[in-house]
């Protein structure tokens, strides 16, 4: 029989739960409306969205452009030429790769977009797909999306995060259709090494299925080199990486991101993206060409500031009686619960929920990002160090008094 309630919610969507960053939003929503005089201002450590500026030629160029009339039109594939052609040339440049604008790049609102919509560009209901466990949360919702079957590759702190590929046996490999990756790691804070994409993208040639890399923080290493799918002799046979102006470009809120891979696999995100939605503006698109072509050294310029971000960080909360692993890569901490925490049972929502109540100072729950990130909490490091070192007095006064 039909149902009786005309709003009633997809099993798809309902699989989806809610999301971590969703259900802090409301925690922060609630915190701030609190009437308490002498209340802790919020102190917002749960996103990656930093408080350092965008290239000024970046700012430049999109301002030039908002007077154009062009830009308030909606824009199709066929417009983004040039800002594709602009990332060909950075591919060329960063990585020695020559790629082809026309046929192996896309233009994203997002890198989300492209790792959320791949799924469905890629896979049948039902098929198999392997994350990393923890995972970046939007990995698993394309998945639920397009009704596949997610498989899980758990990551170790004791071995530094490197993914043991054989925790799969031969068959269970050639079930899988899809692999996400993704090199610097978040949340882990792990800059990864070029031979585990490496080994992945052979894996998935040998296996017959697609590599997804997701890389918005490919130019925010602090130790080491970032790998890259693009640097692996087998990316044109197998997979597609995808970059952000978000993090090395602090572009994050406009939403501009791309895609680099193989022909077949642009073309069928491509086709998707024509029938869902359009893309940024020109002005927008200019401020990303801007930062390529002009500011191609930003985000090494934002490498002292986060460096010292997490040394002072991980100082200050040592101090305050909250030890610290050492993160390889920039914008996060990802911390070990506290032994506070443990006495008392908390999981890690229920110690982050307890720590912005009763310091104002928020971050994102681990288990947001797979139950692999039981145990942990999230800190971005996107406030000036003085914020930060307040932040940790606040916590340790918190975690000394229970």
């Amino acid at each position: 029989m039909p149902s009786s309630d005309p709003f009633s919610i997809s099993e798809r969507v309902r699989g989806l739960g809610s999301g971590v960053f969703a259900r802090n939003d409301q925690r922060k929503v609630a915190y701030r409306a609190r009437p308490e005089a002498g209340l802790s201002p919020l102190l917002d450590l749960s996103l990656g969205s930093t408080d350092l500026q965008p290239p000024p030629v970046a700012i430049e160029a999109i301002r030039q452009r908002l007077g154009d009339p062009a830009s308030a039109s909606y824009c199709l594939h066929g417009a983004t030429a040039p800002l594709r052609e602009a990332v060909a040339a950075w591919a060329q440049r960063r990585f020695g790769v020559a790629v082809d604008p026309a046929t192996e790049v896309l233009f994203l609102v997002g890198s989300q977009e492209g790792t959320a919509h791949l799924p469905l560009a890629v896979l049948n209901p039902g098929d198999s797909a392997l994350l990393l466990d923890p995972f970046y949360p939007s990995h698993l919702g394309g998945l639920r999306l397009a009704s596949a079957q997610p498989r899980f590759l758990r990551l170790d702190q004791a071995t530094g995060c490197a993914p043991n590929f054989d925790q799969l046996s031969p068959a269970e490999w050639d079930a899988l259709k899809l692999m996400v990756l993704g090199f610097p790691h978040n949340p882990t804070a792990t800059t990864g090494e070029q031979a585990w994409v490496d080994e992945a993208a052979a894996r998935a040639v040998r296996h017959g299925l697609v590599l997804a890399h997701d890389n918005p923080y490919v130019d925010l290493a602090l130790e080491g080199e970032a790998p890259s799918l693009l640097r692996s002799p087998h990316w044109r046979q197998c997979g597609i990486e995808f970059f952000s102006f978000s993090k090395g470009w602090c572009l994050g809120g406009f939403r501009m991101a791309f895609a680099i891979g193989a022909a077949p696999l642009i073309q069928a995100l491509r086709q998707l993206k024509g029938v869902v939605d359009f893309n940024q503006s020109l002005a927008l698109q200019a401020g990303g060409i801007a930062a390529l072509e002009q500011a191609p050294d930003w985000p090494e310029r934002l490498k002292p500031i986060y460096r010292e971000r997490r040394d002072r960080m991980m100082a200050a909360l040592t101090a305050a009686g909250w030890p610290v692993q050492r993160p390889s890569m920039a914008l996060y901490l990802w911390l070990s619960l506290p032994e506070q925490a443990r006495q008392r049972g908390w999981d890690s929502e229920q110690f982050c929920a307890q720590l912005l109540d009763a310091t104002g100072v928020c971050l994102t729950p681990g288990n947001g990002f797979g139950e692999g990130g039981e145990g942990f909490a999230r800190l971005a490091l996107v406030h000036d160090t003085a914020a930060l070192e307040a932040g940790a007095k606040r916590m340790g006064a918190w975690l000394n008094s229970l």
